[in-house]
């Protein structure tokens, strides 16, 4: 009996021995690291269980995809600095351009997958207090020494530095002068409190903390913010004219050779664009590149001249015009 019953006890101890290894091999699927934006946490928190999924399915492999989330910019350069992000999905071009020039990322990544890269677009808009108070409806309003704004810093953020240039592009267009431009962007910035590292702070700055009468922040978050915090809050205004802000992705080649997740990086980048992706993008209201996603939500979209970077000379033109140490945006900051 004494004998039976040490090996039962054997049996049950290799059982468990077993359970555990399994369990350890479990703990060793692949992992993805998702290097984002701020305004971007919810997106993902839907697509990666979705893309996990569907890799485990179409790949037979367990994945799991990690977030890291910031201003575009300090994001980007804590990729320079060692951060292992497998992929890179940011709101502005030249983050992504910094890495390339450094050998992170392929020089040609905007053309490794669809509309350059982008697997959707937004705008800026304003958030406002309920009913409007200062009665905001277009930017002229944000030049009122009486309007508070409030918007992330362009040096740290993509999202600040839309803002910026969709001012600088909308006085351009009313005004015809780039002085013009100059002269209204200063002003704009005069009427600024606080500078955010990211749009996430720029939001907490504004519902949480109650400073400003305007968020300018991109759709998707003004949206969010009505929708989370109660419509009884906050009016989303559409100016009349805005930028459009296309949000490029790449794989992080440096670290996906190195780990061995290039396959898997691009598979989640290739999901950004499948027609799930793109319906989860539309549901956390970007604007998605499927015309037969954006048909289904279109109602939710108001129509708002909308134009883009290369309108103004392209990216590389308006970083080095704009927004490289001592270029318009720190002497108008100097100057306000």
């Amino acid at each position: 009996m004494l004998f039976l019953f040490v090996i039962k006890l054997l049996r049950k101890a290799i059982g468990v021995l077993a359970f555990a290894a399994l369990s350890a091999t479990a703990l060793a699927d692949t992992t993805l690291l998702n290097v984002s934006y701020d305004v971007s946490r919810e997106l993902y928190k839907d697509i990666n269980p979705e893309f996990e999924a569907f890799w485990r399915e179409s790949e037979g492999e367990a994945i799991k995809v990690n977030q890291s989330h910031g201003g575009s910019s300090k994001q980007a350069l804590s990729v320079a600095s060692g951060l292992e992000g497998d992929v890179i999905t940011m709101n502005q071009a030249p983050d992504i351009d910094m890495l390339a020039e450094r050998g992170l990322v392929a020089k040609g990544w905007r053309s490794q997958y669809p509309h350059n890269a982008t697997p959707y677009t937004t705008t800026s808009v304003f958030l406002v207090r309920k009913g409007n108070p200062k009665n905001i409806q277009d930017w002229d309003d944000l030049v009122n020494p009486e309007v508070a704004v409030i918007v992330p810093n362009p040096k740290t953020s993509g999202n600040g530095r839309y803002t910026y240039l969709a001012a600088w592009g909308y006085a351009l267009n009313q005004q015809g002068s780039e002085e013009a431009a100059q002269d209204f962007v200063t002003r704009l910035f005069a009427n600024v409190p606080v500078l955010d590292g990211g749009g996430r702070g720029a939001t907490t700055s504004f519902t949480q903390r109650a400073i400003g009468d305007v968020l300018v922040t991109f759709e998707n978050e003004a949206i969010l913010i009505a929708k989370e915090l109660g419509a009884d809050q906050f009016d989303v205004v559409y100016p009349s004219r805005s930028i459009d802000a296309s949000a490029p992705v790449a794989v992080i080649r440096s670290v996906t050779e190195k780990r061995g997740t290039t396959k898997e990086a691009e598979g989640y980048l290739n999901f950004l664009f499948s027609e799930t992706g793109q319906e989860i993008i539309a549901r956390h209201n970007f604007r998605p590149r499927s015309e037969a996603v954006l048909k289904r939500y279109q109602s939710q979209y108001p129509a708002i001249d909308i134009f883009s970077v290369e309108s103004l000379g392209g990216w590389a033109k308006v970083r080095e015009k704009h927004f490289v140490d001592g270029a318009l945006f720190d002497q108008i900051m100097v100057n306000r």
